[in-house]
């Protein structure tokens, strides 16, 4: 069973598609944030100019440092892929220290450590909120995958072991979980779920 990760490109070519993706996030992000910062800082009667202007001096600079950004970041990922030999979140974790301490080396040992530590801790939040996110959006197929197919009978259903005669049902709105009888009709829980909302 493949991990999310190893969907991706091969390495070299990641580092490619990476540097463009951040090229362009940074780009549009950054035209959007100097388009409306330049239409704010214009005079009256010339703004839609003055955020034009500022959208073509800031937003290639800042696609640009996005670019450098994503393509270390890629770099040592692919460089910790190589070396541990396996895909996981720590890879992740490591190249996004990594890239913070190699971005700020100009300014002393002591700012490429803080700026290491903080790339660090930043890309754990990512790694975590993206596995956390995986998780939650796994149980709800999990429980589709327990109710069975739509077209199939009661009778035909496989029975999953330890189940026993109640089932879980996650209702998206409130976020409540009902325990409802297996042996109700679709239209009775559909009805029921409807008196509750």
């Amino acid at each position: 069973m493949g991990t999310p990760e190893s969907s991706r490109e091969p390495c070299p070519d990641r580092i490619l598609d990476d540097i463009g993706g951040a090229f362009g996030m940074g780009a549009v992000g950054g035209s959007a944030f100097h388009f409306l910062k330049g239409t704010y800082n214009s005079p009256k009667g010339s703004r839609f100019l003055g955020g034009k202007q500022a959208v073509a001096m800031n937003a290639p600079r800042l696609g640009g440092s996005f670019a450098v950004w994503g393509g270390l970041f890629s770099t040592f990922d692919c460089s910790m892929v190589y070396l541990r030999q396996k895909e996981d979140p720590w890879n992740s974790i490591i190249a996004g220290a990594a890239t913070g301490g190699f971005l700020s080396m100009r300014q002393g040992p002591n700012a490429a450590v803080r700026s290491a530590l903080v790339g660090g801790v930043l890309l754990s939040l990512i790694e975590g909120a993206g596995i956390a996110l995986n998780k939650m959006m796994a149980e709800p197929q999990h429980m589709q995958m327990e109710e069975g197919m739509p077209g199939m009978q009661m009778g035909q259903q496989q029975q999953m072991p330890n189940q026993g005669n109640r089932r879980r049902i996650l209702l998206r709105h409130g976020l409540e979980v009902f325990l409802v009888r297996r042996t109700r009709s679709r239209s009775k829980r559909v009805a029921e779920v409807k008196r509750r909302c």
